[in-house]
């Protein structure tokens, strides 16, 4: 499925794993509890319950005791006898229902799944149970990424249970999401958000995504704006806004939030910095005037830096070396990329370092960088020896010159241009 960069998804909504009913006597009228039916328009009818024994109902009230505590090995023990032998279809259901949960809280959402169908099918529980259970159903459906039943579940809840609730919206827009479903899912949040005055900021990712997704890049960024103005100090809110301003190509927009909220002192992570410093090169690639803002990303990583926030790595090195080149500030950039060699795993910063080199004719040390660079790995190989070409070339190492672009002639990026060179020289073969 698609996911929206920056935006962190949730996997599903927060889940309500309590145990939801406690077993009540068949006939014992007194012991029923007398709170309002969460379910009174409820087109299923009401079954009647055939638990008779009070050994079968203490054990399950201290079973899904246990289950809510996380005392697993408890929990079993006084369960499973139920679920496997007793004569109560209603005992039996509400054992399954606690061993699903602890099936869940185990990672085995199948298994958990399994149960709790098992539980509805037997036929025997109360509305109120039965709904909850199958609402529940519906979450565990979405937690193992089976949208289109989850869907289905909630369709039918909602239907034979006569209710709705902004989770229950909240949760089927989540659904629609994962399955690419855009405008439905945009649909069921708005309604999941009118049913509450308090809905869930994970509601907000949800809707800001599939807007996004859906090609409405500009109530995206809207939306987004408007979180972060209710959550001005909120991290996530202003990744969010980020996020989106970027998606819609507002890039000005998100780096005056991204500004202020750094002159805020709202910057904590390294994240911030380097993005920050992502986006003004972005900025730079489109417009007549690169160094400027490349001036400004090669600040941000520097405050970035001497605040011990940005962390001196390779990738946070490279970057600021391609900063301050853009920049006009070859000096910095070289001593950026040098910066880099020892972090790296391959030898990137050696190529762009023995570039920076040879373009100050300082051909023996870009040499020695860029044969180091070679051998420790780099993308583009053959680029890489047309340069220890040129490097050889200004020390006047002929055979070295020929030997380093018989090589670039055997890479297809550098291929013709090698060749001829050789041919030029008659030192084809």
């Amino acid at each position: 499925m698609k996911r929206v960069p920056l935006i962190k998804m949730l996997a599903g909504s927060a889940l309500a794993l309590a145990v939801v009913s406690t077993p009540v006597i068949a006939g014992d009228s007194s012991s029923k509890d007398k709170k309002e039916a969460l379910y009174p328009n409820a087109t299923r009818k009401e079954p009647k319950l055939d638990l008779s024994s009070d050994k079968d109902q203490k054990a399950i009230n201290a079973g899904l005791d246990a289950v809510n505590d996380q005392e697993k090995d408890k929990a079993v023990q006084l369960l499973q006898p139920i679920a496997d032998g007793s004569k109560s279809k209603y005992a039996q259901a509400l054992a399954l229902q606690g061993l699903a949960n602890l099936r869940y809280n185990d990672g085995d959402v199948k298994g958990a799944i399994d149960l709790l169908k098992r539980a509805l099918d037997n036929g025997v529980l109360p509305n109120d149970t039965y709904f909850q259970l199958e609402y529940e159903l519906a979450q565990f459906y979405v937690a193992d990424e089976q949208y289109q039943l989850a869907l289905d579940t909630i369709a039918k809840w909602r239907a034979e249970g006569r209710k709705e609730t902004a989770d229950s919206y909240a949760l089927e827009g989540n659904a629609y999401y994962r399955l690419e479903k855009f405008p439905e899912a945009i649909a069921a949040i708005k309604k999941a958000q009118s049913l509450t005055d308090k809905p869930n900021d994970s509601w907000n990712q949800i809707l800001m995504a599939s807007y996004s997704e859906s090609g409405q890049a500009d109530q995206a960024a809207q939306l987004a704006q408007q979180q972060l103005a209710s959550n001005p100090n909120d991290p996530n809110a202003l990744n969010n806004a980020v996020s989106v301003l970027m998606q819609a190509q507002k890039y000005p927009e998100a780096i005056a939030l991204m500004e202020k909220a750094k002159a805020a002192g709202s910057f904590k992570q390294e994240k911030d910095y380097v993005n920050l410093a992502k986006l003004y090169l972005i900025t730079g690639q489109d417009s007549s005037d690169q160094k400027g803002p490349a001036s400004k990303a090669m600040a941000t990583l520097d405050e970035g830096l001497s605040k011990g926030v940005v962390q001196p790595t390779a990738e946070n090195y490279m970057l600021l070396g391609a900063a301050s080149y853009l920049a006009d500030n070859s000096s910095k950039a070289l001593d950026a990329y040098k910066k880099a060699i020892p972090e790296a795993k391959d030898g990137e910063p050696n190529i762009r370092a023995g570039q920076l080199l040879l373009a100050d004719n300082k051909y023996s040390e870009a040499k020695g960088l860029l044969q180091q660079g070679i051998d420790k790995g780099v993308q583009h190989k053959g680029t890489a020896y047309m340069l220890l070409a040129e490097a050889c070339r200004g020390l006047k190492d002929k055979p070295g010159t020929i030997a380093a672009m018989e090589k670039a002639a055997q890479d297809p990026e550098t291929s013709a241009k090698a060749k001829a060179w050789l041919k030029a020289q008659g030192a084809s073969k």
